[in-house]
């Protein structure tokens, strides 16, 4: 791998987000005109691989526009659709249905009348899945993982939370308090170290503990164990994400929670439905009563959002009886046969693969400038697949995030892996070009 400083390198090989998150000036319009300049030039460049979208939806293989309108197809491993659900004819069926029944619109947030008989249905189902008591619906993911926590944090409690934790969960703690105290990825000693601090000097506040079942950018877990014990120890509440992993992991789609056989023991458990459940949407599960019916009303995302259509409610209905049947099971082995596959045909190209397995699989690239020449190179020679770069991930480590699906056949994995294989050298050799340029003859 080829190493540059920055001053090398053309100015869209260089950069990230992170430089314009924070920006000076006292016209609040006319100070973001530096992003938008280096975007473009990404943009023109090709290197601007965000904000695409399909003209037929998430399959296997599909073709993708860019925001300048210039289009791409080939295989698919860019959509989270992890067990295939969005064009299952079952959940098309139910969709069709919902619009006859209710229209396509719920017209009202969940503390009036924007429930249906569908949204309550999905709030009972999803309490028995995870074995818990009540559950609560929101109109995203981002909305349940944020309002779960504005909703129950106040200014004087406290959070401790794996630093690698979702946006969603990070700025729903910023929200609620400044003592935000960030534990070590997966280290529950550091988590400890942090409960211990905190109760030495504040006995009387409460204490909110926040992972997730599985990280989307390492796909790696948690011991979910070791936290219930520390927040019994320390008088604290544990919450986890599931967004990533259930339905689509574990041998009856509990995802690790169920894997860990810590089902019905954890406090708070929030998910999404975008990710297996073929619907925009989210939810948090809890083991008290008390706590839905104070999300209901507390939790602005939800309380001053109208409620998931009728559509998105009677879907991710649809898709839990699918994912808790014989035939979410099946799809499930699929799943991770396929993930196995490209696991392994990554390795055998010399790739390097992060975490364990998952419907996430992260492909390492190093550098920035080199991810995004790959990155180019993949979209030109038939793959869809998302980078990441930081600051969603550390400096110097960027990837691109495959993203598994049922229906992926074997063909379309050996296309992926022998793409990125080929874009990554072609890559490394077009930096090499830039960073040492061959010595040309004088004429």
């Amino acid at each position: 791998m080829h190493k540059a400083s920055s001053s090398m390198l053309p100015a869209t090989l260089t950069g990230s987000l992170r430089e314009y998150r924070v920006v000076e000036g006292s016209d609040l319009l006319k100070r973001i005109e530096c992003f938008h300049d280096w975007q473009s030039q990404r943009f023109q460049d090709g290197f601007w691989p965000y904000s695409r979208s399909t003209d037929a939806g998430p399959k296997s293989a599909c073709a993708v526009a860019d925001d300048m309108g210039r289009k791409t197809d080939g295989v698919n491993f860019g959509s989270q659709d992890y067990l295939s659900l969005s064009n299952h004819p079952a959940i098309r069926e139910a969709a069709h249905a919902a619009i006859e029944r209710y229209g396509v619109h719920s017209a009202g947030s969940p503390a009036f009348i924007g429930n249906t008989t569908h949204s309550i249905a999905l709030e009972k189902k999803i309490s028995e899945f995870l074995g818990m008591e009540r559950t609560v619906l929101f109109p995203t993911g981002f909305a349940a993982g944020f309002g779960a926590i504005k909703g129950l944090v106040r200014s004087s409690d406290h959070i401790v939370m794996d630093a690698l934790a979702h946006a969603c969960l990070q700025d729903g703690a910023a929200a609620a308090t400044k003592n935000v105290y960030l534990f070590r990825h997966l280290e529950s000693d550091s988590a400890r170290r942090w409960l211990e601090h905190i109760r030495g000097k504040d006995t009387t506040n409460g204490i909110l503990v926040v992972t997730e079942g599985l990280f989307s950018m390492d796909s790696d877990t948690p011991r979910i164990a070791e936290l219930v014990e520390l927040c019994r120890e320390f008088n604290a509440t544990l919450m986890v994400d599931v967004a990533h992993d259930l339905g689509a992991l574990g041998p009856d789609g509990r995802g690790h929670i169920g894997m860990q056989n810590m089902l019905g023991q954890v406090d708070i458990v929030m998910g999404s439905f975008s990710k297996t459940f073929a619907s925009n949407g989210g939810f948090v599960a809890t083991r008290s009563r008390a706590v839905q019916q104070y999300l209901r009303y507390f939790s602005t995302p939800g309380t001053f959002s109208n409620a998931l259509s009728p559509i998105q409610a009677a879907v991710a209905l649809r898709a839990f009886e699918i994912v808790d049947s014989d035939e979410g099971k099946a799809l499930r082995a699929s799943l991770m046969r396929n993930i196995l596959s490209l696991r392994e045909k990554l390795v055998a190209a010399g790739m390097e693969v992060y975490g364990d397995p998952s419907a996430i699989v992260c492909v390492k690239m190093g550098t920035e400038a080199l991810a995004r020449l790959v990155s180019r190179q993949i979209s030109h020679m038939g793959l869809v697949a998302n980078l990441v770069e930081f600051p969603a991930v550390p400096k110097g480590q960027a990837r691109f995030r495959l993203q598994v699906m049922a229906n992926h056949t074997e063909e379309q994995i050996a296309a992926a892996v022998d793409i990125i294989q080929k874009a990554y050298a072609a890559g490394e050799a077009e930096l090499a070009e830039i960073v040492e340029p061959p010595l040309r003859a004088i004429a």
